[in-house]
């Protein structure tokens, strides 16, 4: 029903309702005088009924526009922290339509930070493990901050670098430990200082791989090879020595092998 013709029902109504009034005061026999002092009684009830009414959706219109500002109010704080663009309503929007954009986009934008809060989360906590893990310096981001997408974007390839790098040094520490081992019982060596107890007897996940770690076990491992390389130049300087004694002793090959043969057996060339 349109509107002229809700208000044409209305009048007609109120216009029966007075008829039928003045038709029962007419039976009844109430002067002329107390029937328009009636009527006007209804007119007033009317108009205070009407005009209450009036007030009470005025009083709905006004709590609906606090709400439309406090919904823009929000949008606009969400719209600065995420760093998004201002969110504006269709012209020519009613009221009630303004709310339930403003809302709805409130809601968006909320989950919006929710989640960037969560990455954030997950990102340092994977960061400061590898950050303990490699010996460096974490990534460097306001935490009491809503991150923008540029800066969780960083924030992943750091740690994804982060995590590569753990990876590359975790295989180059395998790799050198096991020559370092081999090289240890090569030469009948134990461990004697807490670096290389931490190297050969610790479980590799717990060794922390630093910058300084690494060189430094590059370097117990050249300083190994070097140990290993003396002790062979020094077996082969006895063997000659041994070789050019049994030349001038003239020894036969029988026993020479016999003897190396033996020696061999004891491991002690």
């Amino acid at each position: 029903m349109r509107r002229s013709e809700v208000l044409a029902e209305a009048v007609s109504c109120l216009n029966r309702a007075l008829s039928a009034l003045g038709d029962i005061w007419e039976e009844i026999g109430i002067p002329e005088e107390l029937r328009v002092e009636r009527t006007g009684a209804v007119k007033k009830h009317v108009k205070n009924l009407l005009d209450m009414m009036v007030a009470e959706e005025e009083h709905l219109k006004e709590q609906l526009l606090k709400s439309v500002a406090a919904y823009r109010k929000e949008l606009d704080g969400l719209c600065t922290e995420l760093q998004a663009e201002p969110f504006q309503t269709e012209e020519g929007s009613t009221i009630l339509q303004m709310m339930k954009d403003l809302h709805t986009h409130v809601e968006v934008l909320l989950k919006q930070k929710k989640d960037r809060k969560r990455e954030l989360k997950a990102l340092q906590e994977q960061d400061k493990n590898l950050c303990d893990i490699l010996c460096v310096s974490n990534f460097s981001i306001d935490d009491s901050a809503v991150p923008s997408l540029d800066e969780l974007d960083r924030y992943r390839r750091h740690v994804a670098s982060l995590s590569a790098e753990k990876e590359r040094r975790q295989e180059e520490f395998v790799s050198i430990k096991r020559q370092v081992i081999l090289c240890m019982a090569e030469l009948e060596h134990s461990p004697d200082t807490s670096f290389e107890r931490d190297v050969v007897c610790e479980d590799e996940e717990a060794f922390c791989l630093s910058t300084d770690n690494i060189a430094n076990l590059q370097s117990l491992l050249q300083q190994l090879e070097a140990r290993r390389a003396l002790n062979e130049a020094m077996c082969a300087e006895l063997r000659s020595r041994i070789t050019e004694l049994w030349e001038r002793l003239q020894v036969p090959n029988e026993e020479r092998e016999a003897f190396a043969v033996g020696r061999a057996k004891e491991g002690q060339l």
